[in-house]
């Protein structure tokens, strides 16, 4: 039950964060980094208000909506409902933002009560959420569905697990050291070209992708939705065609973001099999995040996973040499692409609670 008189109001995106109406949204952006920032000290895993603004001006593929909770004239909470746009899709996505300070005064179960109504009324009847988690041992340690990786509880968890949410996966996020020493990942790039063989060969570039590149890009983009390990998500298969892959890239790059691609190409067939994308936003000093990685499930057992994630981190060495720091997340029970980062020098520096209910 709330404790405090809260007015909750949709949240207002303005055309440009310049806009007379763009407080909130700035103020979104913020919140966004600061709840990073206290749940697991890593702010930058968030995104910033300029980098999530084009997606919110662009809901052919996905909806995002928000709703801004005040106690008088002070924001103390948002919550955020994003809808997947293909027919077959039953989900919908939460992002609970709720301040230390604020938490614990029943705001926290209004804006996820609202969220689940939202839901509800945009016809959906399942609810994701995730949870970050810092890398340590906890009084109480909870284990997903799939029984790999395990979260210390927390407040959020808390609360997910009151109101009948099920804790389906684990994954980690590892971060790659950008400034060490190069000749490692270099010895397994070569390494794993040589197990590949003649009938794979890289292929890489800097968004936006080449117009003779985009269908194939977005044939194995479709296959991150199917092949990657999910547990039980509710996760809808995603359409792609060439036209999605231009709206995706004119929203990252319409940022100031900078994105590598290096992929493969299965030579005997010209398909593109595998890919991993590296993105910096518009600070080129910044935390570099690693966005994609997959390999298609019938090219596995080439190495072609350590082929484009050594590849591109040899070439943004070169590309971003002001960038520090990549970060990427991965499913616990992924371990061939978990054994390829520990082998490169990614280590685990926080966690993500993958939450389903079903409404």
């Amino acid at each position: 039950m709330t404790t405090v008189a809260l007015t909750i109001t949709p949240l207002i995106v303005p055309e440009t964060l310049d806009a007379p109406d763009a407080a909130e949204f700035r103020a979104y952006g913020e919140l966004n980094r600061r709840i990073c920032e206290e749940e697991v000290g890593l702010p930058d895993l968030a995104p910033d208000a300029a980098q999530m603004l084009p997606a919110w001006h662009d809901g052919t593929d996905t909806v995002n909506t928000g709703f801004v909770a005040r106690h008088g004239a002070d924001i103390v909470g948002m919550v955020t409902v994003s809808y997947a746009q293909e027919e077959d899709a039953h989900a919908a996505e939460v992002d609970l933002l709720v301040p230390s300070e604020h938490w614990g005064r029943g705001i926290e179960e209004e804006l996820l009560a609202l969220a689940e109504r939202e839901a509800l009324q945009h016809g959906r009847r399942v609810v994701q959420l995730w949870s970050l988690h810092r890398p340590e041992e906890g009084e109480r340690m909870l284990v997903p569905r799939t029984g790999w990786g395990r979260i210390p509880a927390t407040r959020l968890s808390d609360l997910l697990e009151s109101r009948s949410f099920t804790l389906e996966q684990v994954e980690r996020n590892s971060e790659f050291d950008l400034r060490a020493d190069a000749e490692p990942v270099r010895a397994m790039l070569a390494g794993a070209l040589a197990a590949a063989g003649e009938d794979y060969r890289i292929v890489e570039w800097m968004m936006p992708t080449p117009p003779e590149l985009r269908a194939g890009y977005a044939a194995v983009l479709a296959r991150l939705s199917t092949d990657a390990p999910s547990g039980d998500m509710d996760f809808v298969a995603e359409q792609w065609d060439a036209d999605r892959v231009v709206r995706r890239e004119a929203r990252i790059t319409g940022a100031g973001q900078a994105v590598s691609v290096v992929a493969v190409e299965h030579v005997p067939t010209g398909t593109l099999v595998a890919y991993n994308e590296l993105l910096i936003g518009a600070d080129r000093a910044g935390v570099t995040h690693q966005f994609g990685t997959l390999v298609a499930k019938d090219h596995r057992g080439h190495r072609l996973g350590t082929v484009v994630k050594c590849a591109n981190l040899l070439r943004w060495r070169d590309l971003m040499p002001q960038s520090r720091v990549v970060s990427t997340f991965n499913a616990e029970e992924n371990r061939p692409m978990l054994d390829i980062n520990e082998a490169v020098g990614f280590v685990p520096v926080s966690y993500a609670g993958a939450w389903q209910k079903k409404l």
